[in-house]
């Protein structure tokens, strides 16, 4: 089984940093990493002149740096090892997918700052960039996992979201429930209304839900979540339910293979990953 032994976490000196770092350690030493990186590029293309000349003295590297590692000494506590990472290039997805492929990264933390102008080194692109898990963290982050959501489609793809939340669990106490939305297909609403479909539809959900968990052989509780999602996309009605929710962490699997359901691939887990949530989102490759 995968475990998570390197970290990577992106810094782009925003107010965000302290709590990355502070979850980086929380998480760090849930899953007993051995090594946390620590990674910022500076793009020194995006100065302005009215500042070069000021700069042309300053040696950046060396600022950031220093500056850097007083915010990792203050607020990394994990007993694992660390190291600030500076580098200079023209586009921060290109650095990040360099250093993990370098050192062998498990787990990306990146900042989710959907909320604010601009989106920080958090983009669409590093989905499909990085091989590794990437974990989106929101300031409002808790640093506890009492509560975790998981989504499923019961693909093949989606059973490997739970090698994630069985190491969360384990010497914890987590409740686990598997989250799954649902839909009528469209193709027999002319024929057959919605309202009168829905429970036989529901019935056979619930019916393949059972058969998943059961070859899942899990070994904790698991509660199933069942949401219909014919009033709007799957992303929307995980996240309007998630903010009437207790949840710590939504993990899901970066694609899915089940055409029955809107929870497929890739599509739900991108909106999710670009959307403004108030808890961490752990993407599961």
């Amino acid at each position: 089984m995968k475990k998570i032994k390197n970290i990577l976490v992106a810094l782009d000196l925003s107010h965000l940093d302290e709590k990355l770092i502070s979850y980086a350690s929380f998480i760090a030493e849930r899953l007993k990493a051995e090594n946390v990186y620590f990674v910022h590029n500076i793009k020194k293309y995006e100065i302005s002149e009215l500042f070069e000349e000021h700069l042309k003295d300053v040696n950046l590297d060396e600022v950031i740096g220093d500056e850097l590692n007083e915010k990792v000494k203050e607020h990394f506590k994990a007993p694992a090892n660390w190291e600030v990472l500076i580098s200079e290039d023209p586009y921060s997805e290109s650095l990040i997918k360099y250093i993990a492929e370098k050192y062998s990264i498990d787990l990306a933390i990146l900042g989710n700052k959907k909320h604010e102008k601009g989106t920080g080194v958090v983009s669409g692109k590093l989905l499909r960039l990085l091989r590794c898990d990437i974990l989106a963290v929101p300031g409002a982050a808790r640093e506890s996992i009492k509560n975790i959501w998981a989504g499923t489609d019961f693909s093949q793809d989606s059973r490997k979201v739970f090698r994630v939340t069985k190491d969360l669990q384990e010497g914890h106490q987590v409740d686990l429930k598997v989250v799954h939305v649902y839909s009528v297909p469209v193709q027999f609403s002319p024929y057959v209304s919605p309202e009168s479909m829905g429970p036989k539809v529901e019935k056979h959900v619930k019916e393949k839900f059972d058969k998943f968990l059961k070859k899942l052989n899990y070994s904790e509780a698991i509660e199933p979540l069942i949401f219909m999602g014919r009033e709007s996309g799957a992303a929307q009605k995980i996240i309007a339910n998630l903010r009437n929710s207790d949840v710590d962490m939504l993990v899901i699997s970066d694609k899915g293979g089940n055409t029955f359901s809107p929870f497929a691939v890739g599509t739900v887990t991108e909106e999710l990953f670009n959307a403004n949530l108030d808890v961490p989102l752990w993407v599961v490759k």
